[in-house]
């Protein structure tokens, strides 16, 4: 017994002495790190807000995950400045900036070659093949070539008729022209709009709300169902490897299912196109997509099935999750502001007949739904921060609101976290930032603080497919329907701000998104 104590203690002593050094090791390359920065207000901390170890906020340890959608502005207002560093120590030290300076962040939007994407940020949104969204440099330049022209005013035009279509179809055949309808979740609404309109302007599927539940032959779900589960469940693919996911929880065994049915549905979609003897002319950007990759007389320009299938998930996945998640926000929202909703009305009735619905050449006309789709962006663009990464030795040159200039050095390598939710509400830009005043959007407004679509040659490719579909379905819906928050009882006797809270409470996956809703629906 003595022997194997004394052992032991031998044992220990080397790796006592590891640990020391290990630990020395660290405290100096931090420091370093610190004085990089040149001691930049900001965050000193054990991790960075990236670690999926330790998801909370605390001082000294981290800042948490998604620490700049509940703090909006105020980190920086504290600081005085609208740049700030993070140097955390572990796993190994790094340098993150924090940016919601509008100058900047449109710097660095318009310099790909020095700022490009974090590539390991990005990589479960290759769950189907490489795609626009993830790709850099000349990969990037040529699939955007054969993607870009999908988005066209023709596929404008088909999204809005067809979102009309499946609005109409929700009003009389599943809402079955009640006066009033109550739903327990707004997204329970909004998902299923959103997925329907990608259905059939993105891939051509029309499918209506009731034969929606019945997977085809073949497949044990349906082409929406998998694609929710999937896009819902991305996070999944980060955490934990493939053959977990097959033997583990019933959820993970639920995402595999779907991203199998998911990746079947693809790859079906794209063989009947091919090998379809007449190809009727169509305007869905699958369609289009596919068209413009055979199209291609330069064989090495053109897009690889694995590039395809990424290009098609990404607007499959966009398409639906990111409007759908600002719908139900904006519903929340003239839910909470009848005044506002009012207005909207107003302007709705300036323009149409009472009982017809809008169509796409009235689509300019209908300034407040663009105004209500912005405001509510402004408050939960779909994703906290743009990242991005130095790629050389560099410097941003800034001035706060007291009117002091500084000039903050940036190492290559650096991580670089354009802060939409702070940018959105730096009031530098934005005249009382925390309301909701759709107003501000009816005339000249600050652009270069506005980033929901990000900015740039990388702004968002789908950006007129998201907001003709949005005008359609709020005006729509505000045309025919007053909103309201749907009574509960054990909310009985909350305050407006309470209400507000919980209406608005948040959750993300891919995309933040409202955990629970309650609305009414009163016809008009």
């Amino acid at each position: 017994m003595f022997g194997l104590t004394l052992s032991l203690q031998k044992a220990a002593l080397p790796l006592a002495l590891f640990c020391v050094l290990y630990a020395v090791k660290r405290l100096v390359e931090f420091r370093q790190a610190v004085r990089l920065t040149g001691n930049w207000p900001g965050f000193r901390t054990l991790f960075n807000d990236r670690f999926l170890f330790f998801p909370f906020r605390a001082r000294g340890i981290s800042p948490g995950p998604q620490w700049m959608f509940y703090t909006k502005h105020a980190d920086f207002e504290k600081a005085g400045w609208d740049v700030l560093t993070a140097v955390n120590a572990f796993p190994s030290p790094g340098i993150s900036y924090y940016i919601a300076d509008a100058a900047i962040i449109k710097e660095i939007l318009g310099a790909r070659a020095r700022f490009p994407k974090p590539p390991e940020i990005y990589e479960p949104l290759t769950a189907f093949g490489s795609n626009i969204l993830v790709t850099e440099g000349e990969v990037w330049k040529r699939q955007r070539k054969i993607a870009a022209p999908a988005f066209s005013e023709r596929n404008n035009r088909l999204v809005w008729d067809e979102t009309i279509r499946i609005l109409e179809d929700l009003f009389h055949n599943v809402w079955e022209d009640k006066d009033v309808v109550e739903v327990d979740h707004v997204l329970d609404i909004t998902v299923g709009i959103t997925l329907l309109v990608i259905g059939v302007a993105g891939f051509g599927r029309r499918i209506s709300w009731i034969d929606d539940g019945i997977a085809p032959p073949g497949h044990s779900v349906t082409f929406k169902d998998a694609l929710y589960k999937v896009s819902h469940d991305l996070f999944l693919k980060i955490i934990f490897p493939p053959w977990l996911l097959r033997i583990g929880t019933p959820r993970m065994r639920k995402y595999i299912q779907a991203h199998t049915e998911l990746d079947a549905y693809l790859k079906e979609m794209v063989q009947n196109r091919r090998s379809a003897e007449v190809k009727e002319e169509r305007h869905d950007l699958f369609t289009s997509l596919l068209d413009a990759n055979e199209d291609e007389t330069d064989h090495e320009a053109k897009l690889t099935d694995s590039e395809l299938f990424g290009n098609i998930f990404i607007f499959l996945v966009a398409g639906y999750e990111t409007t759908a998640h600002t719908l139900a926000y904006a519903l929340i929202f003239l839910a909470l502001y009848p005044e506002e909703q009012e207005k909207f009305y107003q302007n709705i009735n300036s323009i149409l007949p009472s009982d017809r619905a809008p169509t796409y050449d009235e689509f300019g006309s209908l300034s407040y739904a663009m105004a209500v789709f912005h405001e509510t962006l402004r408050h939960f663009a779909p994703v906290t921060t743009i990242p991005k990464q130095s790629a050389e030795d560099t410097a941003f040159n800034l001035t706060n609101a007291a009117g002091e200039k500084a000039t903050i050095a940036v190492p290559r390598g650096s991580f670089l976290a354009l802060c939409t939710h702070s940018l959105h509400h730096n009031p530098r830009y934005w005249d009382d930032p925390g309301a909701f005043k759709p107003e501000r959007f009816l005339g000249n407004y600050p652009r270069d603080a506005f980033i929901p679509f990000s900015g740039g040659p990388r702004g968002c490719i789908g950006r007129g497919f998201a907001e003709t579909e949005a005008v359609a379905v709020l005006s729509m819906i505000v045309s025919r329907y007053t909103i309201g928050v749907r009574e509960e009882p054990q909310f009985a006797g909350e305050t407006f701000e309470q209400r507000k809270a919980r209406l608005l409470d948040t959750d993300n996956t891919l995309t933040i998104y409202p955990k629970r809703a309650p609305l009414v629906f009163k016809r008009r």
